[in-house]
Parts: C-alpha cells; sequence; structure tokens
C-alpha cells in the first residue's frame, strides 16, 4: 500500500557518495567496496605523511570518485576493446608502460568485432597508438573533474582526479605531467586503489612487491616507501567493517541532505549513471519528471511524489555492472547475456540499500522493470507486492524509454509510444490507472474514466460494488462481460486505492462509501 504521510526522504551525504562509490565499483568490473577499501589505504598513507585535515579531505574525495570519469568513455572503450568492465579490471594487472602494455592493448583492441573492423582497429592504433589513448583518457578526465565539481565537490578534487592516467616518471596521459607536477591527492590514491586490487588477489606480499615493482615510474617512491611501513595495519584490513569504517573516515559524516540539497545530488548521481551509454544521457531526470508528475496527476501526498521523484533519478545506476557490449548491440542477444541485463535493477538496490534515508526510494527504484503480471525483473513481483508507487515508476521508464533511440529499433513517435503503453496496460503488465496519469502528464488524450472514491475508476466501482453485494470473482467476470484475470487485476487496484488487503475491507470500505448498490439493475448474487 501507499505509505501515506510518510515522512520526507533524507540522508546522510557521506552514505550517498560512498554508494556512488559503489556504482563506480560496478563500471571498473571490480567486487563492491574497492573504493571504500581504498580509501582505508589511503588513510593509512595520510597518516604516515602527517597530512592536515584540509589535505585528508581532498584525499578522501579524490579516492571515492577518482574513476568518476570512467564511464563517460564507457562506449569508446567498448568500440576499441569490447567489454569495457572486463578491459578495466584486467588493467590493474599490467603496468601501462612498455611492452606488456603494448601486448595488452593489442590483445583487446576489436576483440568483440568482426575480422575486418579488429583490423582496422588495429591499424589506427599501431599507427599512433599515444595518441588514439590520449584522446580516449582526454573526454575521460574532463568528465571526471566536471562530474566531482556536479556533486559538490571542492576544486581541488576536480583538479585530482583530472590527473589520474598521469605518472611519476612522466610517461602517463593526457598532459605527461611529472613528478611533484601531479598532485599529491592522485598520487596517493593512484597507489592505494591499485594496491587494492593486488592485496585482495595476492595479499599484502604481493600488493607491496607490486609496488616496489612500480616504485619510480608509476608510483611516488616516497609514497611506496610510506606504505611499506603500514604493513602490519594493511594485514588487518580484511577483517573491518569496510562500509562503516570508511565512513568513520569521512569529514563531512554528520550532514544530512534533505528537500532541494537531496534532489540536487541525486540528480547528479543520476546524469553521471546516463553517460554509460550515447542513448541514455538524460533519461533518469525525464523519467524523474514524468513519474512525479503523475503521482500528482493521481492524488499521491508530497512524500510520496517525492520518493517517486527520487527514485526516477536514481533508478539505472545498476547499468553500470553490465558492460556496453550488451547496451549497445543491435543483435538479439543470448539468454545468458538476458541474464546480465536482467540484473542492473537488482544493482540499482545493492548499490543504494545502505543509504540508511533512502529505504523507499530504494525499494522503488530497484522495481522500476517489475511488471504486475510477474513476468518482470529482476524478482518477478507481481499484483499486491507491487505498490502503487512502483506501478507510476515502471510506467513512467517504460514510456520514456520509447521515446528514445535503442540500438536495436529506432525511437518511437509520441503516439506510437502511447499506444505501446496503453497495450502493455491491456495486457495485465502495466497498471492502467498509472499509465493513464502517466499519458495524461504527457500530453496525450487518455479518455479519463469517472473517479471515485480514492481515485477509483468507474469500472473499480463496478466490481468493488459487485464484490460488495456478494458475487465471486467468476460471477463478476461474467456479468462485466470480461476476464476474471482483469477482475483480480482491478480488485487489487481497489485493495490498493482503499488502502486494504483483503475482501471483507473492500466492503467495509464500499459500505462506508455507499457504493453498495450501485449497479443499475440493483442486480443480487445467485
Amino acid at each position: 500500500m501507499v505509505a501515506r504521510g510518510s515522512p520526507s526522504s533524507e540522508a546522510r551525504r557521506a552514505e550517498v557518495l560512498a554508494a556512488l562509490s559503489i556504482s563506480i565499483d560496478l563500471g571498473l568490473g571490480l567486487p563492491m567496496e574497492h573504493v571504500l577499501r581504498s580509501s582505508l589505504l589511503a588513510s593509512m598513507l595520510a597518516d604516515e605523511l602527517n597530512l592536515s585535515d584540509d589535505e585528508r579531505a581532498t584525499v578522501y574525495y579524490t579516492n571515492l570518485v577518482l574513476w568518476i570519469g570512467c564511464h563517460a568513455d564507457s562506449h569508446e572503450f567498448s568500440r576499441w576493446f569490447g567489454d569495457d568492465l572486463a578491459m578495466r579490471r584486467d588493467s590493474y594487472q599490467v603496468d601501462w608502460s612498455g611492452l606488456p602494455y603494448m601486448r595488452y592493448l593489442l590483445q583487446r583492441t576489436g576483440s568483440a568485432q568482426p575480422i575486418g573492423t579488429r583490423a582496422l582497429l588495429l591499424f589506427t592504433l599501431l599507427m599512433a597508438p599515444r595518441a588514439q589513448m590520449a584522446a580516449l583518457i582526454h573526454s575521460h578526465c574532463l568528465s571526471a573533474g566536471l562530474m566531482a565539481q556536479r556533486i559538490g565537490l571542492d576544486r581541488t578534487v576536480a583538479d585530482a582526479v583530472a590527473c589520474a592516467f598521469e605518472r611519476w616518471d612522466g610517461s602517463g596521459l593526457p598532459s605527461g605531467l611529472r613528478g611533484d607536477q601531479i598532485p599529491l591527492p592522485t598520487r596517493i590514491v593512484q597507489l592505494a586503489e591499485t594496491c587494492e586490487v593486488h592485496l585482495r588477489t595476492r595479499g599484502t606480499s604481493g600488493a607491496l612487491a607490486m609496488a616496489r615493482d612500480r616504485s619510480g615510474r608509476q608510483f611516488d617512491p616516497l609514497l611506496v616507501h610510506a606504505l611499506a611501513k603500514c604493513r602490519d595495519r594493511i594485514n588487518a584490513l580484511p577483517d573491518q567493517d569496510v562500509w562503516a569504517r570508511a565512513l568513520e573516515l569521512a569529514p563531512d559524516d554528520g550532514v544530512v541532505l534533505r528537500g532541494a540539497d537531496l534532489d540536487s545530488l541525486l540528480g547528479a548521481i543520476g546524469d553521471f549513471a546516463d553517460l554509460k551509454c550515447p542513448f541514455t544521457v538524460g533519461h533518469s531526470r525525464a523519467v524523474a519528471e514524468l513519474a512525479a508528475a503523475a503521482a500528482t496527476r493521481m492524488g499521491l501526498g508530497s512524500a510520496d511524489t517525492d520518493v517517486v521523484r527520487r527514485a526516477g533519478l536514481v533508478h539505472d545506476l545498476g547499468r553500470m555492472g553490465v558492460p556496453n557490449s550488451l547496451w549497445e548491440r543491435s543483435a538479439p542477444l543470448s539468454e545468458s547475456d538476458w541474464e546480465r541485463i536482467r540484473l542492473y535493477p537488482y544493482l540499482t538496490g545493492r548499490v543504494l540499500n545502505r543509504v540508511q534515508g533512502l529505504k523507499s526510494v530504494t525499494a522503488v527504484a530497484e522495481a522500476h522493470r517489475e511488471r504486475l503480471d510477474g513476468s518482470g525483473y529482476p524478482r518477478g513481483l507481481h499484483g499486491s507486492a507491487l505498490p502503487i508507487t512502483h506501478r507510476i515508476l515502471a510506467a513512467a521508464d517504460s514510456y520514456r524509454g520509447s521515446l528514445e533511440h535503442r540500438p536495436h529499433r529506432p525511437a518511437r513517435a509520441a503516439e506510437a509510444a502511447a499506444t505501446r503503453l496503453r497495450g502493455e496496460a491491456d495486457a495485465g503488465r502495466l497498471d492502467p490507472t498509472a499509465v493513464d496519469a502517466v499519458l495524461s502528464v504527457a500530453g496525450h488524450r487518455t479518455g479519463r474514466r469517472t473517479s471515485g472514491p480514492a481515485g477509483l475508476t468507474a469500472r473499480e466501482v463496478e466490481v468493488l460494488g459487485l464484490l460488495a453485494q456478494g458475487f465471486t470473482n467468476s460471477q463478476i467476470a461474467q456479468r462485466l462481460c470480461i476476464s476474471a484475470k482483469t477482475v483480480r487485476n482491478h480488485l487489487e487496484h481497489v485493495y490498493l486505492k482503499a488502502g486494504v488487503t483483503n475482501r471483507t475491507g473492500a466492503v467495509l470500505f464500499a459500505l462506508e462509501r455507499g457504493i453498495v448498490g450501485t449497479i443499475e439493475d440493483g442486480a443480487t448474487a445467485p
């Protein structure tokens, strides 16, 4: 049921940004909490260097969002290297310089392309490898700096993340900065987050050996020496509650966001998610606005409308965990490919579910691909398991997606999108009332039904009236010339709108509102 009168959402800023870091983990193809574990290693280095509070804050946030630009170049990464997630994940095992790095690039280039396309990409890369990679990295760095500022981080953080691919020996990209020209927070985070990967796969000794091997090339030798002094603390890292410990380190741990401030941060995070694919840019904001307007049209209170809007802003965060090679494929997908696609709303929930103030938002966002008949995903929920807030977002997302180009189909015209949405409602997959509201606020004529108490449609009033008179579902179906399944759907809507959970509650609702006896011929049950 709709949670009428529930308090407006609020959330600790540090938790929301930590959730953002989880989605960055997904985009890197790495286990969740990679970034947060890296923050603990970066904090050890800050201790060894005796950094000031301001310097620690810059290091903390640089670590949190260093790779926030990685999704902006996912489209190009996928074109060049196939599975963008696998490319990024495996790159941690390679020192990005010299012959091993070149061999790695050649093995990956065009790996998912037809032989002719792959040959062309390999030729292009071999003609000017540094220029080709510099173009990709420039896009990443520019996007990362802009996104860091969009989510309210200091300019020093934006400057630090823009140098993510620079190297101590000057062989990095895009500017070839050398030594102390690279901001200290960048140098600390580069070492910490690379060591985290090797710590997880090779243990403390393996991680420190990797750091020593790359010292003076990829990493600042002073920082490598400082990290080695932290061996005992590094050994204890796996035993820590990473989420809790990382939040303890957050400089703004006590800041709570609500209202417009919360909307602004969630909107920026939604924009970040939409950068994953060229054809989804702006999708989340458009869905959020449409869903909120539909919720208002249906008479939901401000708290529920806020939940629907905020869920719309972040509903696609889980897309980070699916490679672009699947999102951008025009050919039919295999069953295993579909399984990866169907996982993304679940990943949205995994990203957000630790943010205590966003529990209701998370529930709605995670369910935006569920359908009333149980045919949706990721959990196959159906009927009364989907409150009206969930149904509104599902309808808004479906309609907006129809208007947008996808690799396997062109964008639909507005009327074609509306026809498709009505078809989904007629088939029992989407809620007819939510569909009507979405289409109405989108500017379509809906032939809106006469509303009864609690927003009941004329047909729902008919069904409820017969129910209150003792008719069974099959008898109601026969009398109204509709299917028994349609009757069940109408009754689910009645229960939701009336705020009841069973037939007895519905009958009492009908009695209280004078619905009994409204059937024209006054027929009674056999």
